[in-house]
């Protein structure tokens, strides 16, 4: 019985997850972004989008959690070193972008609130 609770409750999360992530995109994509990639997932680590406006190519986190605040939270050290590992490999894989800049954006969501957009969010390690 308790594997079936883990399972669903994994289930749950992961349709939140994707929803996050499709809502941050919208978000993004209004602001003039658009998106070169969803979920890559190298070295160790996943980006939850890769977006392009002009010359500067975000890598993006998004977190969803009950709050704006507790989702800004919820971005540590180990998570940041994974992340940084996976864009260094995202660039190293597309040695043909002529982005003039890479940077690491974080997208901030919670319920009733418009995700929170916050540029160069934490540094690409």
């Amino acid at each position: 019985m308790p594997e079936t609770r883990e399972a669903e409750r994994r289930r749950i999360t992961e349709r939140r997850g994707r929803s996050a992530e499709a809502l941050a995109l919208m978000a993004l994509m209004l602001k003039g972004y658009r998106p070169l990639g969803l979920r890559f997932r190298a070295a160790g680590g996943e980006i939850d989008l890769i977006v392009r406006r002009g010359g500067t190519v975000a890598f993006v986190e998004v977190k969803a959690r009950g709050t704006l605040e507790s989702a800004q939270g919820a971005i540590d050290a180990r998570k940041i070193a994974r992340f940084s590992r996976a864009a260094r490999a995202w660039i190293g894989r597309h040695p043909a972008c002529d982005a003039t800049t890479f940077r690491a954006d974080a997208v901030f969501v919670s319920p009733r609130a418009w995700p929170r957009h916050v540029a160069d969010a934490f540094p690409i390690c």
